[in-house]
């Protein structure tokens, strides 16, 4: 496993039991991920009365084209900013 994958499990395993992260905070850390972990977004967008399902597609969409190191590294730095 490289530095980064590691780091960046590192950081999943810090995340977890924070508690009182705010929504934006909570969609840009799943957009993060997916990105880290599946590269672009794919499929349909969900239908508006999937309200939550809509937001983290948005989200996630957001970052297409980011790199999977890109997307681990600001991951990374995000968990870093509100695990404490």
């Amino acid at each position: 496993m490289s530095d980064l994958a590691e780091r960046f499990s590192q950081a999943q395993a810090r995340i977890k039991p924070v508690t009182g992260l705010g929504n934006d905070v909570m969609l840009d850390l799943y957009a993060l991920y997916k990105q880290a972990t599946s590269g672009d977004v794919s499929g349909d967008r969900p239908g508006m009365l999937d309200v939550k399902g809509r937001a983290k597609y948005d989200a996630w969409a957001r970052r297409k084209g980011l790199s999977k190191d890109a997307a681990m590294e600001q991951y990374i730095a995000l968990v870093d900013k509100h695990a404490r």
